[in-house]
C-alpha cells in the first residue's frame, strides 16, 4: 500500500531523515518507534506532504502512485489521513462541531474538482460513535473541555471521517493514563477490523508493540530494525540500545 524508498528530508540545512526506507501492507498496524528527535514524525510529515520537511531524495508511492511532492490535500482526498501530536481539536466548537468539520473539508475537495474517488465513502458519524463510544455522550460538549484522552478519540475520530485507507497517528497515547491507553488501543484494533490500515509512531514502545503487527525502529534518521512485533520483543539488544526498554 505505501512504499518509501530512500527518502532524504531536512529541515532548512538540518538532514532529518537519511536514505529512510519503508512499506506498510494493506491491512496492518505498523508502529513506528524510536527515540525523542530520531525521526520520526518527519517520516509521518514527509508521507502526508506537509509544508515541512523538505524532501530532497527518494520516492513515496501510495496505491502504487507517487506522491512525492504532492499538495498536502491531495495526498489526503487519495486516503492517507494524519492525526498530529498535538492533535488540534477546535476548542471552542463541539465535539459534533469538530467531526462536522472534516465532512465539510471532504465536500469542499469535490467542489474544487479534487479526484476524492481514491478514498472510500464517508463514514457515517454511527459508525464513528460506535469506535468511539464517549464521544456519543459529549457531542453538545465544546473540544477545549474535553479530556486529553478524549480529545485524541475526537482527533482519531474527525480524521476517520475522511474514511482514509491509511490512517496516520503520531504520538496517540502521550500524556494519557494506562486505562485511557488501553481504551485507545481498542479503538486502534476496531479501526485496523473495519478495514483502514494504521501506521503508528509513538514513544510508549511497550504499548505500540501490544497492537502492532510489524514494527520499524528509527535512529538518526534511518531504520535500524524492521521486523515483526514478536520478533522485537525477542531483541533485547535493539530495544535496549534504541528504545531504552
Amino acid at each position: 500500500m505505501l512504499e518509501v524508498d530512500s527518502v532524504d528530508a531536512y529541515y532548512g540545512e538540518s538532514h532529518i531523515l537519511r536514505d529512510l526506507s519503508l512499506h506498510v501492507e494493506e491491512g496492518e498496524i505498523c508502529a513506528l518507534l524510536g527515540r525523542n528527535g530520531a525521526g520520526k514524525t518527519t517520516t509521518l510529515r514527509s508521507i502526508a506532504s506537509t509544508e515541512e520537511p523538505d524532501v530532497r531524495s527518494g520516492t513515496i508511492r501510495f496505491h502504487g502512485q507517487e506522491i512525492t511532492h504532492m499538495a498536502t490535500e491531495d495526498v489526503a482526498v487519495r486516503g492517507i489521513s494524519l492525526v498530529p501530536e498535538e492533535r488540534r481539536v477546535f476548542p471552542d466548537l463541539t465535539v459534533e462541531e469538530n467531526i462536522h468539520i472534516a465532512e465539510v473539508v471532504r465536500n469542499r475537495s469535490n467542489v474544487l474538482g479534487r479526484n476524492v474517488s481514491f478514498g472510500r465513502d464517508q463514514m457515517a458519524n454511527e459508525d464513528i460513535y460506535e469506535v468511539f463510544p464517549r464521544l456519543r455522550e459529549r457531542l453538545s460538549q465544546k473540544g477545549g473541555t474535553l479530556s486529553g484522552g478524549e480529545q485524541q478519540m475526537l482527533a482519531i475520530a474527525r480524521a476517520l471521517k475522511q474514511n482514509p485507507d491509511l490512517l496516520m497517528l503520531d504520538e496517540p497515547y502521550e500524556g494519557l493514563a494506562p486505562q485511557i491507553i488501553e481504551g485507545v488501543e481498542a479503538a486502534i484494533e476496531r479501526i485496523r477490523e473495519d478495514g483502514t490500515t494504521v501506521l503508528l509512531v509513538e514513544q510508549n514502545a511497550i504499548a505500540a508493540m501490544n497492537i502492532a503487527d510489524r514494527c520499524y525502529v528509527v535512529d538518526q534518521g534511518s531504520v535500524v530494525f524492521d521486523g515483526t512485533a514478536d520478533e522485537l520483543r525477542e531483541d533485547e539488544d535493539t530495544r535496549q540500545r534504541y528504545l531504552g526498554v
